[in-house]
C-alpha cells in the first residue's frame, strides 16, 4: 500500500491549474476577501440541500444568504434551518428580485437540466456570478448563450464539475502528466447505476436525454481530464430496451469511444440499468486506476508499475471536493480569476454529447473540429 503522507506530496509538481484548486488560498492581486461572498441556492432538491448546503457552513471564502423555490413549504422549511429571513427567500417567479440584495453575490444552479440556461442567463443579467450544474445545459447553443450572458455582464460562470476539487482524481492526473504509466494508450471510464422509475431525469422535456445527459458525464469528464487532450472522433452505440417504462423518451445505456490526437483511446459507458463507477488510465509503463472513482467519498485508487499493484492511500484534505468547488467561485469572483471548470468546459462536454447522439442515431463514427 502506498500512503501519500503529506498535502506537499500528494500537491507537488500538479499543474497550477489544477493544483490550486485544492489550495486553502488562492495568490490574491489584491487583499482577500473582508466578508464571504453570499450563494443563493436556486433548486432545493436532494443534491443541493443534502450535499451543497451543509457544506457552506466549511467555506473560507462564501456562505449561504439565499434560497429560490418552486415549493414555498421547501422554503420555509430550510429557510427556518439555515436561519435565511424571508426577505431571502425566493420563487420561480420573483426570482429577478436577487438584482436588488446585496447579500448576494454568487448563484448555484441546481435545477433539472432543461432549466439551467435560463436560471443561469437571468443570474448573470441580475449582476450575480454562476455556478451551474452540469451538464451545463441541454444543446451547446444553450451552452454558448450562458457563456454571451456571463460575459455581457462581467460576471464568472463555473461548472459544477465537483471532481476537479477531489485530491483522487487531482493525483491520478499528475501520475498520468508526469509519466508514470508511460505513454498512455487506453483509458477506461464507466459510470451508471440503476434509475429509479418517476423522476424528472427520466422525462426528456426536463433532463434533454437519458443516462448520458446525467452519470455519462462523469465518463465523459473524466476521460478527457485523465487523456489531458481533446479527442478528434467518437464512436457510440446506444443499448435500450422500450418496454422499460422508465425508458419512454430517454435513452438507457450508451457506450462510447474516442479517439485522440496522440492515438489514445477511450472506452466509456453510461447506463441507468447496470452499477459502474470507475476509471483506468493503461500506458506503456503500467496503470492508474480508481473504483469507485467519483463518489461523494470513500475513493479507492490503485496503481501498477514494475509488475506491483498497490493501493494508494491519500490524507484528508484541508477542504472536501464540495467545499473547495463553493470557495473557488467566491475565489474568482474576488481575484478575477477564471474558473478551472468555466462555461467554456462545460461547452466541450455538450458538444461531445451531441456528437455522440449524433453518432448512435446514425450508425458511424462522427469526426470531431477543433
Amino acid at each position: 500500500m502506498a500512503i501519500i503522507g503529506t498535502r506537499r506530496d500528494l500537491l507537488g509538481g500538479l499543474g497550477a491549474g489544477l493544483a490550486s484548486a485544492t489550495l486553502p488560498r488562492m495568490a490574491w492581486g489584491s487583499e482577500p476577501p473582508k466578508r464571504k461572498l453570499g450563494y443563493a441556492i436556486v433548486g432545493l432538491g436532494s443534491y443541493a440541500t443534502r450535499q451543497i448546503m451543509p457544506r457552506l457552513k466549511d467555506c473560507e471564502f462564501a456562505e449561504l444568504k439565499a434560497l429560490v423555490s418552486g415549493t414555498p413549504a421547501k422554503l420555509e422549511q430550510y429557510g427556518a434551518e439555515y436561519g435565511i429571513p424571508k426577505t431571502h427567500r425566493y420563487s420561480y417567479a420573483d426570482y429577478d428580485r436577487i438584482k436588488d440584495n446585496p447579500d448576494i453575490d454568487l448563484v448555484y444552479v441546481v435545477l433539472p437540466n432543461s432549466m439551467h440556461a435560463e436560471y443561469s442567463i437571468r443570474a448573470s443579467q441580475a449582476g450575480k456570478h454562476v455556478l451551474c450544474e452540469k451538464p451545463m445545459a441541454v444543446s451547446a447553443a444553450e451552452c454558448e448563450a450562458m457563456i454571451a450572458a456571463a460575459k455581457k455582464a462581467s460576471r464568472k460562470l463555473m461548472i459544477g464539475y465537483r471532481c476537479h476539487f477531489e485530491p483522487h482524481n487531482l493525483h491520478a492526473i499528475h501520475l498520468v502528466k508526469t509519466g508514470f504509466v508511460g505513454r498512455p494508450t487506453l483509458i477506461t471510464s464507466e459510470h451508471g447505476f440503476y434509475a429509479q422509475p418517476n423522476q424528472w431525469r427520466l422525462d426528456r422535456p426536463y433532463s434533454g436525454g437519458g443516462s448520458m445527459m446525467d452519470i455519462g458525464i462523469y465518463s465523459l469528464n473524466a476521460a478527457r481530464y485523465l487523456a489531458g487532450e481533446e479527442p478528434i472522433e467518437v464512436s457510440a452505440m446506444e443499448s435500450t430496451d422500450r418496454s422499460d417504462p422508465r425508458f419512454k423518451n430517454v435513452e438507457d445505456r450508451i457506450d462510447w469511444q474516442m479517439r485522440f490526437p496522440s492515438g489514445l483511446i477511450a472506452n466509456c459507458v453510461s447506463s441507468y440499468s447496470s452499477g459502474h463507477n470507475a476509471f483506468r488510465v493503461t500506458g506503456t509503463k503500467g496503470w492508474v486506476g480508481m473504483e469507485p472513482a467519483t463518489p461523494y467519498t470513500n475513493h479507492q485508487m490503485w496503481t501498477r508499475a514494475n509488475g506491483k499493484t498497490e493501493q494508494v492511500v491519500l490524507p484528508e484534505p484541508a477542504k472536501n471536493q464540495f467545499v473547495g468547488q463553493l470557495d473557488h467561485l467566491a475565489e474568482c469572483a474576488v481575484s478575477g480569476r477564471e474558473p478551472i471548470v468555466s462555461g467554456e468546459e462545460g461547452l466541450r462536454d455538450m458538444r461531445l454529447i451531441e456528437a455522440i447522439y449524433r453518432s448512435a442515431r446514425e450508425g458511424r463514427a462522427v469526426k470531431l473540429t477543433a
